[in-house]
This record gives C-alpha cells, structure tokens and sequence, in this order.
C-alpha cells in the first residue's frame, strides 16, 4: 500500500524542493556496527549470518518512516513496506540483482531469501528479473574490505531515491569484539542526517538483542 504525502504541509518542503534540483542530491555516512551479539546469536540458532543481517538491516528500515519514502514525479510516495535487492555473488565472481520481499519472522524472511538467492546463483547476467517497484533498498555486502568509506556508481540521468546500505568485512579485536563497517546513503530531499542516526540507532539495537 502506498500514502502519498502531502508535501505543502511537510515541514521539509522547503529541504525537498532544496535538494532534489541536484544532479547528485545523495548524501551518505559510514559507521562501526558492533556484531558480536547478532554473530553469536546467528551461529547459537544455524543461521546464515549474512541472511541475519540483512533482515536487521530491512527490519531498520521499515521502522524509520523516510526510509520508506520514494519521489515519483512531482509526489512522494509512503510505501506501507519496503523490500531488499541485494546484490548476490556466483562462482564465477558475478553477481545479480535479488528481490526478497521482508517479513517481520526471520524465519519467514531466509526461506524466501534462500530460494531467491539459489534463482540469482543459478541465472547469468546482472537483471535476472524485472523491478516493477521502487520500494526497495539496494543492499551490498562487501565482505573482503573493512572500508572507511564507500561510493557508489550511479546514472545521475535515473531518477533514482532509493537507499543504498552496504556492510563490510567482520573483525575482531584482541578481547573478542566483532565489528564490521556500515555505509548508508540515502536523498537528501527525503531525509537529513537527524534520520540517518535514526537508522544507525535503530540497527545496532536490533543487531543487539
């Protein structure tokens, strides 16, 4: 289900109508995530760590509303739920494009992934299927880099206001702490830095319980 939101009452109208005249109006940030809690639990229960993370990382997401929020045209669009396309890696050192739909049992979620992902590693070419809507979150993990910092290669000519989440490579310290490097880039005309915290926030404490 998709709300449209009414953009003359929005106290950032001023800040949309700002930032969406940009060629690039994304803006990003790349934080520490301490995963020793989300790891342990994910190895204590069988499952894929990856797959774990990633349903945090959605979960996230759902839960900070501008994430949620999509321009198409001259509107902006409150989708009820959004899902992920992760990139997934084959053994040829390809990827492809993924669509897994979220639900709030991860459980529910890595059945659907898994079956999603073997479609992915069993199909050549980048798009193996048709993206018919936009309430996405681009996911990338980057597991051989503990980046600082990270960019994305983007057609600035594609209307594009979707985020775009990456996660690095996991190390550990001398006393057992996990921690992996998380990249958030999100539209500038659909949310600020106080809304990026929002979602670090919310993803560390859900990697916490």
């Amino acid at each position: 289900m998709i709300t449209i939101l009414d953009i003359e009452q929005w106290n950032r109208k001023e800040h949309f109508d700002f930032f969406r005249k940009f060629e690039d109006p994304f803006f990003g940030a790349t934080v520490t995530i301490d995963c020793s809690k989300a790891y342990a639990v994910s190895k204590q229960f069988g499952h894929s760590f990856f797959l774990y993370y990633l349903h945090k990382t959605v979960g996230a997401a759902n839960m900070i509303e501008p994430f949620r929020y999509r321009i198409s045209g001259d509107e902006i669009h409150i989708h009820d739920q959004i899902d992920v396309s992760a990139t997934i890696s084959r053994d040829d050192d390809t990827f492809g494009f993924s669509l897994v739909e979220y639900h709030p049992d991860f459980n529910v979620f890595a059945e659907k992934a898994l079956i999603e992902i073997e479609r992915v590693k069993n199909t050549p070419g980048l798009f193996t299927r048709t993206f018919d809507e936009d309430n996405l979150l681009h996911f990338s993990a980057v597991p051989w880099l503990d980046f600082t910092s990270l960019s994305h290669a983007r057609n600035l000519t594609f209307p594009d206001s979707c985020p775009k989440i990456s996660l690095g490579k996991m190390t550990i310290s001398e006393n057992g702490k996990r921690t992996m490097p998380l990249s958030v880039h999100v539209h500038h005309g659909l949310m600020d830095g106080f809304h990026l915290g929002q979602f670090i926030d919310c993803f560390q404490e859900l990697m916490n319980r």
